[in-house]
């Protein structure tokens, strides 16, 4: 957690009235990601920043000093590959001792399953929609690579020729100096014992050798950061767990050898296990075993850890018990292990978040505090450019929400929560997961109060913020007959049913009720409220009370960092559809006083009744006027749906005529019955969320997160309707002279039969033939969201592609290494003239 004065000073107030001016920025933790943020930091003019670590430079004991520093860039999280790609970049840069940081000898992973080798044709997508080099080998060129393989066994591979071995322990050596060259200092044997603070903003860090008061503090402390989180009343979810890594003796087979490695790092993901050289010896990591979990506030002190014969806090006694399993799988792959033997080994301790990602950010419950925690050596760099970026420039250039501290709701931050889940994450490191695949426990967490209802309509559930969410209704089954839908590949037919269709068609014909209660509601109330949502987001907000609006939500630069519909309920009280705990942190964070902003979700529910036959349904049951002229699009009402109060806005996110109904959660189970009992004259069906998708995506309707971030703007998102630039809101400015030089492109696929699901690389032979590339070049874009269109019988897909593709261009998506052959379409696809919401 803690460093050795790089200037030789360890005094805790600053040595001399000559120090640079300007925010006073600690950091607790030396390890790489602590050493990069000060890097990125001084680089950027922040040069007060004082490194507190509390065991010695420059191996102080964290997971940097053991980690054995694999980097394969491609992950399904574009995020996470960034953020390895400037690893890579940077400490390919950077030397110490005159050998580089970071050793290019490239990546190789295994397939010896079928399964595995369609992963690995699906990974070559994620790297070609990120731009990493790679590619799908056969099992000779995984030979070639790796000569100690038994080739017999393997499938094929998926070799990376840009990743490699960081050098953790150099580069944050390398790190350290440049960033103490220019004004920064590390304080060795530093042992951190406190957090300061004053109305709810942070001032210091107490120490066992003084206190260094602070503007910003930055828990980068590894597997130690809960233990700091608590030192500042901030709980930080994540769980240590150990995991095995062992060196072989010297082989024969690799006799003679002085570099410390020229094969590619090698994962054999079926097994769970990672290989690579050190000079003459092999190093092989394993996730195989169980779930080794530890107590980061029983974690000895270097000092102690040495006592009990430990090489250090972060590297635990090697149980032999363990690894036994791996060593037989490792000999099964490389028949040089057969006759050799584990010459040393330890259990090394490091970080897993419930969810697998990084936990970044500024904490809203004591500002000036941030976490830059769950980072592994693959993702330090990136990590601390956009954690400074952040601190300094007041956002990051990448989408960070995956990582945004803020994402996790209370119902998944307890102890046992993060413990199970993070357990889990360890389990999971190598597997084969789906898009679409839920956590398997600790299940069902949330439910709305229609979960009984549900559970006797036979509902598939998924997972997503910890609630349960109907995937479709298994009582629709009888619905499928005479329905005539194409086959499904196995990978897209997991977590599907052709339910879903039967419900989207019964959407389209008659009427269905969808489950909303999952998505976030805010209630904004006083006498400021209108003019700060007014300030705080794009449209015109300021309407009659009945009024509902969509609109942005955009930081200083212009990028979306959500949309929102704002309900007009009163002159000052407002009900917002939001997305994310991040959207009540910044309205809540802009707020003036007198005004009040609470999130009302778990308290409240909410039915979307939609279909031709909506107004049918709920008409006879409200006593106000449900006609057009009597209740328009985009208006509100508080009424009552037989004996329950509901407050109705009518709006539909499929397409069709409807409303959402809101109540309060004790009467919802009220309101659903009421609503299924009235409509069973009707035809009325439960529809779950992939008829919900389908739908959606037929209109063109975007979803925050996955199809725009903060990294785009209105006018490339093609939001630029909800964008008032006649007044003034965050963000206007920067949105004057925007460019577009990308689009969200609507796509067709050319074949009725296929599918995709999303992160596929997009390739336009046109745009390849104007720049005078490859009719295989390199992909144009990516797609976002993709369903297939009930209605329209084709695949659609959404894809950021550059913005001269004509309508009507030909694509090729990029799937399980098959061309896909789709076209640019006009949107909406389906409606266009809004007659069905606007009947």
């Amino acid at each position: 957690m803690s460093s050795t004065p790089a200037n030789g000073s360890s005094e805790p107030e600053s040595p001399s009235g000559d120090r640079p001016r300007g925010p006073r920025v600690v950091v607790v933790g030396a390890g790489i990601v602590g050493c990069s943020l000060a890097d990125e930091l001084t680089a950027r003019g922040w040069t007060d920043v004082t490194v507190l670590e509390q065991g010695p430079l420059p191996a102080p004991g964290g997971s940097t000093s053991h980690a054995p520093g694999l980097v394969f860039q491609t992950n399904p999280s574009r995020t996470l590959t960034a953020f390895a790609q400037y690893t890579v970049e940077k400490f390919s840069a950077l030397e110490t001792d005159g050998g580089p940081c970071f050793q290019r000898v490239g990546g190789l992973e295994l397939a010896t399953t079928p399964e595995r080798l369609a992963d690995l044709h699906r990974r070559a997508g994620y790297a070609a929609s990120w731009g990493v080099r790679g590619e799908v080998v056969g099992a000779a060129r995984c030979k070639e690579l790796w000569p100690l393989i038994d080739e017999s066994v393997v499938l094929g591979g998926f070799h990376t020729p840009d990743d490699g071995l960081a050098r953790a322990l150099s580069a944050a050596r390398a790190q350290l100096d440049r960033a103490t060259g220019r004004g920064a200092r590390f304080l060795e044997r530093h042992t951190v014992t406190g957090v300061e603070s004053a109305d709810g903003r942070v001032t210091g860090v107490v120490t066992d050798r003084g206190t260094f008061p602070a503007d910003h503090v930055v828990s980068a402390a590894g597997f130690w950061g809960p233990v700091i989180g608590r030192m500042a009343g901030i709980d930080v979810p994540l769980q240590p767990l150990a995991h095995q890594y062992a060196r072989t003796c010297p082989l024969p087979e690799l006799a003679g050898a002085t570099a410390e490695a020229t094969r590619p790092i090698l994962r054999f993901q079926d097994r769970d296990l990672y290989f690579r050289e050190h000079t003459d010896r092999l190093g092989v990591g394993s996730y195989a075993h169980r779930p080794l979990l530890v107590d980061p506030f029983a974690v000895p002190p270097y000092d102690e850890a040495r006592a009990r014969n430990m090489d250090m806090p972060s590297s635990f006694p090697f149980t032999e018990e363990d690894w036994a399993p791996s060593w037989d799988d490792c000999r099964w792959l490389i028949p040089a292990l057969r006759e050799a033997e584990i010459e040393e080994g330890f259990n090394g301790v490091f970080s897993f978040t419930p969810d697998g990602m990084p936990v970044l950010g500024e904490s809203r419950r004591l500002r000036g505090f941030w976490l830059a925690e769950a980072v592994w050596v693959t993702h330090s760099a990136g990590v601390a450019r956009a954690v400074a970026e952040w601190m300094v420039d007041g956002r990051p250039q990448l989408d960070l929400h995956e990582c945004d501290l803020t994402r996790f709701e209370e119902a998944q931050r307890s102890p046992s929560y993060v413990r199970e889940r993070g357990s889990q994450q360890f389990v999971e490191v190598y597997d084969v997961l789906h898009p679409l695949q839920p956590v398997e426990r600790p299940r069902p967490l949330r439910v709305s109060p229609f979960y009984a209802r549900q559970q006797e309509l036979g509902a598939y559930f998924l997972e997503g913020g910890g609630w349960e969410r109907p995937h479709w209704y298994e009582a629709n089954a009888p619905l499928t007959d005479g329905l005539r839908l194409p086959e499904r590949d196995a990978w897209s037919a997991r977590y599907w049913s052709p339910v879903a269709a039967a419900e989207a068609r019964a959407t389209r014909e008659r009427v269905a009720l969808y489950d909303m209660t999952p998505l976030r509601r805010l209630e904004v109330t006083g006498p400021g409220a209108l003019d700060h949502l007014h300030r705080m987001t794009t449209n015109n907000l300021r309407k009659k009370p009945g009024a509902v609006t969509y609109t942005l939500l955009l930081d200083e630069s212009g990028g979306i960092r959500s949309d929102l519909t704002v309900a007009r309920l009163a002159p000052d009280r407002f009900q917002v559809g939001a997305n994310s705990p991040a959207d009540l942190d910044w309205l809540t964070r802009h707020a003036p006083d007198g005004v009040q902003i609470r999130d009302i979700t778990a308290g409240t529910c909410c039915i979307g009744v939609w279909g031709p036959l909506a107004r049918d349904l709920v008409q006879p049951l409200a006593p106000d006027d449900f006609s057009h002229e009597g209740f328009g699009y985009f208006r509100a009402k508080e009424t009552w749906i037989g004996q329950v109060p509901v407050t109705a806005m009518r709006l539909s996110y499929v397409g069709e005529l409807g409303w959402e109904l809101y109540t309060t959660a004790d009467l919802g189970l009220r309101l659903w019955d009421t609503l299924w009992a009235a409509g069973q004259e009707l035809g009325v069906v439960a529809a779950g969320r992939s008829a919900f998708n389908s739908l959606r995506l037929e209109k063109g309707y975007r979803s925050w997160g996955t199809d725009m971030t903060d990294e785009h703007h209105p006018f490339e998102a093609g939001l630029g309707f909800a964008v008032r630039m006649d007044k003034e809101f965050v963000g206007r400015e920067a949105l004057v002279d925007a460019p577009v030089t990308r689009r969200l492109t609507p796509l067709l696929l050319d074949d009725p039969a296929a599918v995709v699901l999303g992160k596929e690389p997009v390739h336009a032979p046109a745009l390849d033939a104007a720049r005078g590339g490859a009719p295989l070049g390199s992909p144009a874009g990516y797609v976002t969201s993709a369903s297939y269109g009930y209605t329209l019988g084709r695949c659609v897909a959404y894809a950021w592609l550059p913005a001269g593709l004509a309508t009507g261009a030909t694509v090729h998506i990029e799937y399980f290494g098959e061309r896909v052959p789709a076209t640019v379409a006009e949107e909406p696809l389906f409606d266009p003239k809004m007659t069905r919401i606007r009947r």
